[in-house]
């Protein structure tokens, strides 16, 4: 995503020019590992190792795995209809939604002594690497898992992630204070609450809020649909479970590139160029699924693994590249001293939108009749979940017109979230993962 920067040349410098394609080279394998590096100088290597654990191997590679393996669980064994599918993967996400009350245990009760430090923004930026990374790997090697042990034997691998999450808690170092009075957690869960309620109340908060909550929901997810017709589907490619999990891996690299993208040139640009744009491509992305259903790609010559591994590319790249500016605005709009409940609180508000959008999307497969062998009106799904992906057009008034690097909250707000009752710690600035070509 464009190139280094020329500075004028002089003579002397002219005898390196041949060693400029090596600096960069260069420069592209050490800037990643000076970025780890500070980030295990500044957060301690213990806390960068809980953040890889969670979001990596845990939420990334873990996830994955449950991924096709459930869809094979529900498909071969339960044997249940897509649109049923769709409404399950809905309830399983269910617990996501009680974050906040995870998120206000952290920021107002110091669980034996322990807090969390001050979120960054560009954390984001490690945690989305991290579970693309993940993903990539759990994707690969899932659909061979699954034909060797089957579903059941998968979940059982599940195991393993779960206990590197519990050995992030016994070494994860945190700030400890040495002295708590207990009495006062429940005015510290009074005051918390309150300010949260009162930040909520603030149009710049509660106005993003809605639009995630509506373009999340907007998003219709008809993909239990497009799993059943890729795989049973006579008219489909019958895809076998190692060619699902290596497309679902390539897309993940889709994924992993949207991240880069944003992170290397696009995280300076207003959230609501960002959300407009990705709007309209995630619109246009999903318009691929209709070609494949429609069989449309073999008139082109495309045959159906190339057109499969464009489609999962581009659209996990653009659902990145929406993901993103809402991970990052999220992170601004959390007022001093409650980071934790509220971050938490807006991601609730996401995955409530996710499952609305799956429970919707599985009622859109039922009204057309979409079975484990009927497939005629499977397109019209497809084409009416498109439209209504425009909707959340018109809804982008609802987003400031602030870049990342502007202040949301005004200096009043700010002061009078400042203390909820909780201890506060020094912040903790980090670097950004790809250096910016404007400063070489």
């Amino acid at each position: 995503m464009g190139e280094e920067p020329r500075l004028p040349k002089h003579n002397e410098e002219e005898m390196q020019e041949n060693e400029q394609p090596k600096k960069g080279i260069l420069s592209c394998v050490s800037s990643p590992v000076s970025w780890f590096k500070m980030l295990a100088k500044e957060l301690h290597w213990s806390f960068v190792f809980g953040v890889m654990v969670v979001y990596g191997i845990s939420q990334g590679l873990g996830g994955s795995l449950a991924r096709v393996g459930t869809e094979y669980y529900m498909k071969d064994v339960q044997k249940v209809l897509p649109s049923e599918a769709q409404v399950y993967s809905g309830i399983t996400s269910i617990p996501w939604i009680i974050k906040p009350l995870w998120g206000l245990l952290t920021d107002v009760v110091p669980i034996l002594g322990g807090t969390h430090p001050s979120l960054a923004a560009d954390m984001q930026s490690l945690c989305a690497l991290s579970s693309s990374i993940g993903s990539l790997v759990g994707f690969s090697i899932s659909g061979i898992f699954v034909h060797l042990i089957g579903p059941q034997g998968v979940f059982g691998l599940l195991m393993i992630p779960a206990g590197l999450v519990l050995l992030v808690g016994v070494l994860v170092k945190e700030p400890r204070t040495s002295f708590v009075e207990y009495k006062q957690i429940n005015q510290n869960f009074v005051n918390a609450s309150k300010a949260v309620w009162k930040t909520l109340k603030l149009p710049d908060v509660w106005r993003p809020c809605l639009y995630m909550y509506v373009s999340f929901s907007l998003s219709l997810n008809i993909s239990e649909g497009m799993f059943y017709w890729a795989t049973d589907s006579k008219a489909g490619p019958s895809f076998s479970k190692e060619l699902i999990g290596y497309i679902m891996a390539i897309g993940s690299i889709g994924s992993l590139l949207g991240a880069l993208l944003y992170q290397y040139g696009l995280k300076d640009y207003p959230f609501r160029d960002l959300l407009f744009w990705s709007q309209i491509l995630s619109c246009l992305a999903g318009m691929l699924d209709l070609v494949l259903v429609r069989r449309w790609n073999l008139k082109f010559g495309l045959p159906d693994i190339l057109f499969v591994v464009i489609d999962a590319s581009v659209s996990q790249l653009i659902g990145r590249l929406k993901w993103m500016p809402l991970l990052v605005l999220s992170a601004k709009i959390c007022p001093p001293g409650i980071e934790g409940t509220f971050f938490a609180l807006l991601m609730s508000i996401d995955n409530a939108g996710l499952l609305t959008a799956s429970w919707l999307g599985g009622l859109l497969l039922h009204v057309f009749n979409v079975t484990r062998t009927e497939f005629d009106k499977f397109w019209m799904a497809i084409l009416i979940r498109n439209l209504i992906r425009i909707t959340p057009l018109f809804l982008l008034f609802l987003v400031p017109r602030a870049d990342p690097n502007s202040t949301i909250f005004t200096d009043e707000v700010l002061d009078s979230n400042e203390d909820p009752g909780v201890q506060e710690f020094d912040d903790v600035e980090l670097v950004a993962l790809v250096k910016s070509v404007d400063r070489g």
